[in-house]
């Protein structure tokens, strides 16, 4: 216990100082979380050693935080915006995968190679993302929720992925969990599209609960995460099942005060996922393949944002949005360590393919922020109010 107790405490301080520090160059808390963790990590000072353990507890901050996000978003009732972030992501997804399989075929790369590099490009962070818009007060601008919604999609649409992996590994996957994954799909978009309308039982919650703080806070807090293991259990990201809860709750009247009260418990959690990628960071293997990673690490950024900003100019977005909307949708998301450590276990790929891939992944996440905040000076310093109003 003692020596728990110290770990965490010299955690919590070296953050504090991280943080101090960042703040003088207006970068976000996320960047001081990922460096804690790298230099808290194996790799380097070794006070962290357990890093799945502190990932798997770090995930019930990316819950926490999905569950805020649908506490506070609207569904859009309109099919047209429905529709927008389901072209959009499509597009994306048509375009990575293409170009990375013509990359593929004149570099001679194997076909699961290409499948990883495709799935890391696919995949962004709704973390880094949402964090982002609701600091820059954007998270209600159309733009904004546009993006969300694209990162919603994604969120479902790592099921499938998922359920790829094995069978490119030659392990047989159930026709109960193919079925499951697809169903869970088809049932998320289809309460996004009805859950706007419906009335969840208003007065009955509201007489059980009353004003009794503590049953609302436990109330909440089982459905934000029944919700999550529901969708987990039907192949799904447990991310979009707390998001419909949080969905959910936010327009029932005895939960309005909740976010305020869970907040503490969101921002530790979401620190630790955040420690936990800095953890997985191998120096040693980064500095003995520094060319190959930081070019990957680049191209990322590049092929997503250009790729990114072709499609949302192809939306009728301006190209100021198309491009500031392509710099949050530039780096790798959390999703890619999952995928990177599932293909590792089923021995699909090999120790230098996963740590480039981890390495890669880790990287984008620590270094997105101030590629979005590079880009979004560049391209809208000159308007009134420094944000794009949509």
């Amino acid at each position: 216990m003692n020596d728990l107790l110290l770990r965490v405490n010299l955690m919590c301080l070296l953050i504090l100082l991280l943080i101090f520090l960042l703040k003088k160059f207006n970068q976000p808390y996320l960047v001081a979380y990922i460096l804690a963790g790298v230099l808290m990590g194996p790799y380097a000072t070794g006070v962290f050693t357990e890093i799945e353990d502190t990932a798997s507890i770090g995930e019930f901050g990316i819950l926490l935080l999905m569950f805020f996000l649908g506490m506070e978003l609207d569904v859009p009732d309109r099919r047209s915006l429905l529709m927008k972030p389901v072209i959009a992501q499509i597009m994306r997804m048509l375009m990575s995968i293409g170009m990375v399989a013509v990359a593929g075929y004149f570099l001679g790369w194997p076909f699961i190679t290409v499948v990883l590099i495709g799935t890391l490009f696919i995949f962004n962070s709704t973390a880094v993302v949402s964090e982002y818009l609701r600091k820059n007060g954007e998270l209600h601008s159309g733009l904004g929720r546009l993006i969300l919604n694209i990162l919603l999609l994604q969120d479902v649409l790592l099921a499938p992925v998922l359920t790829l992996f094995p069978l490119l590994g030659g392990e047989p996957v159930p026709a109960a969990r193919m079925t499951a994954s697809v169903a869970g799909c088809v049932i998320i978009f289809l309460l996004l599209r009805s859950i706007r309308n419906r009335d969840f039982f208003q007065p009955g919650i509201q007489k059980l609960l009353g004003k009794d703080h503590e049953m609302q806070v436990f109330a909440g807090s089982f459905i934000c995460l029944g919700f999550g293991l529901i969708a987990e259990l039907a192949g799904l990201s447990g991310a979009v099942g707390s998001f419909l809860a949080g969905m959910m709750i936010g327009r029932l009247d005895a939960f309005q005060w909740l976010e305020r009260t869970l907040s503490p418990f969101k921002v530790f959690f979401v620190a630790l996922f955040f420690v936990s990628v800095g953890l997985r960071l191998d120096l040693t293997f980064i500095s003995a393949n520094r060319t190959l990673i930081l070019t990957g690490t680049l191209v990322l950024f590049l092929v997503n944002s250009v790729l990114s900003a072709f499609v949302l100019t192809l939306l009728q977005y301006s190209w100021r949005e198309s491009f500031y909307g392509g710099a949050l949708l530039s780096q790798a998301g959390e999703f890619g360590i999952l995928v990177c450590s599932l293909a590792y276990k089923t021995d699909i790929i090999g120790e230098g393919l996963f740590k480039t891939g981890i390495a890669i992944t880790a990287l984008s996440l620590l270094f997105s922020t101030i590629w979005i905040s590079l880009l979004r000076k560049t391209v809208v310093a000159h308007q009134r109010d420094g944000r794009l109003i949509s």
